[in-house]
């Protein structure tokens, strides 16, 4: 027998197919899915509320109300989320007492 085995490598001219590992996909914003729950939940219940036999325009004023809702609750977490302005904690400031 001869010695032991050499793989072959491709020639130079033909690229290198080899799959490179793709990076991880930027961890989507905290706030998004809340809001999406909350967006579908605008369309969901008040299509429940008319198939219960509740009115058309009750169930229009609900659909209003809960966009109003799901608005200010985006607004308020983004304002308060790690990305917002203000978020820095500086040193000496609202540190807690032992």
């Amino acid at each position: 027998m001869s010695g032991p085995h050499q793989p072959a490598e491709p020639p130079s001219d033909i690229p290198d197919t080899t799959e490179t590992p793709e990076p991880p996909a930027a961890p989507r914003e905290g706030v998004t899915d809340p809001v999406r729950w909350a967006a579908f939940s605008c369309f969901l219940v008040p299509v429940v509320l008319l198939w219960c036999g509740t009115s058309f325009a009750g169930a229009v004023g609900t659909a209003l109300g809960l966009a109003a809702v799901t608005g200010v609750c985006r607004l308020l977490l983004r304002r308060t989320g790690p990305g917002s302005r203000g978020h820095e904690h500086r040193a000496g400031e609202n540190t807690p007492v032992d």
